[in-house]
């Protein structure tokens, strides 16, 4: 079972910026890509970026050119993802939820339990 550990959270004004962070453990057979979805209050769950070991990333429309997702995979045990999130708007805010997606039928999908990210207008 993967285990997905958030930080980075918190509350800035608009235009300021954040930066996420999700440590991902327990990986065994199946290779999976790393990503964030978010969800705002009474609003459906969304994809906001994604990157696979291999460095390919994908982001939503909206955070393009403001939201930046790497990786650190030195640690062969273990890996983190960050979202650096800039300029951001008011309806940024939400809970981001770390994703390990799996890129193999034989495996399921897990979720950390989020990060709050209020932007003040």
């Amino acid at each position: 079972q993967i285990q997905l550990k958030e930080s980075g959270g918190g509350s800035v004004q608009a235009g300021g910026s954040l930066r996420l962070s999700c440590t991902a453990s327990g990986f065994k057979a199946c290779p999976y890509a790393l990503g964030w979805h978010r969800q705002a209050p009474g609003k459906e769950r969304e994809f906001v970026a994604s990157i696979f070991r291999d460095g390919e990333t994908n982001y939503a429309d909206y955070v393009k050119d403001r939201f930046i997702i790497s990786q650190d995979t030195a640690n062969t045990a273990s890996r983190t993802v960050y979202l650096q999130m800039d300029t951001l708007k008011p309806e940024d805010t939400a809970m981001y939820y770390c994703k390990a997606i799996s890129q193999s039928r034989l495996c399921i999908d897990y979720w950390g339990r989020g990060a709050q990210v209020t932007i003040a207008s």
